[in-house]
């Protein structure tokens, strides 16, 4: 996950594909809390939906994993609200430092790339 918001947060600055957003942003005067909740935000989406499909995944396949949990119950909601809740903080993480980072640009290079 880390690489991956890595990956995303540079290309944004690198790659044609995609201009230069975060020098283009920073050029006009955004604000750099206000470019670092847009990466964040974009991952919390993105982790919040892909825990919602592992959650119903899970749920679904309880019958399969029963002989496999000792001493847990296969719907246990507080086992299922804790792993959410660990996958969700460390997709906030995995977010956020990428985004630090990718605001730290300087918007002359990033436009000069362009």
């Amino acid at each position: 996950m880390w690489a991956w918001w890595e990956f995303t947060a540079s290309s944004r600055t690198q790659f044609p594909s995609a201009p230069a957003e975060i020098g283009i942003r920073l050029a006009l005067g955004a604000p750099l809390q206000g470019l670092t909740a847009m990466f964040v935000r974009n991952g919390l989406l993105l982790s919040a939906i892909g825990a919602a499909c592992g959650l119903t995944a899970a749920l679904a396949l309880t019958r399969l994993m029963k002989s496999l949990l000792y001493n847990v119950s296969p719907a246990d909601p507080l086992t299922f609200a804790a792993v959410s809740a660990a996958l969700i903080l460390a997709a906030a993480l995995a977010s956020y430092l990428p985004a630090r980072r990718a605001t730290r640009v300087d918007p002359v290079e990033a436009l000069r790339s362009e």
